[in-house]
């Protein structure tokens, strides 16, 4: 059985090759309703993707972070969400002018899936 895909996966390509931008370290954190929550964390895979998250010490995964904060949130408020990409450490200190970058959303309860992208 495939493991399911969770609620928030991002995706990101470095415009500089025309590559996808693997091995960047990412963090997911819920700012709203009732966060900031503990960081998951992921690295891109050799296609510039996160498919999965990980919680520090086996807390609680991003399934049951999201479901909590859609139901605390109530049908009509938005959730926000921040991502942040490492990217001093994938161009190498000092080689980059955005040692870091922070892409926050919103997140409507109810929907099922977000896909993040972020050009390089």
């Amino acid at each position: 059985m495939a493991a399911q895909r969770p609620p928030i996966t991002c995706h990101v390509l470095d415009t500089t090759t025309g590559r996808p931008a693997s091995s960047i370290a990412v963090t997911l954190t819920l700012l709203k309703p009732y966060g900031p929550s503990t960081p998951l964390t992921a690295t891109t895979n050799s296609d510039g993707r996160v498919t999965a998250w990980q919680h520090q010490g086996g807390g609680v995964q991003l399934q049951e972070i999201f479901d909590n904060a859609a139901e605390h949130a109530g049908e009509h408020a938005q959730m926000v969400w921040a991502l942040k990409f490492d990217t001093a450490a994938y161009y190498g200190e000092g080689n980059t002018f955005w040692p870091e970058v922070e892409l926050r959303f919103f997140v409507k309860p109810g929907e099922d899936h977000y896909h993040v992208p972020l050009l390089l």
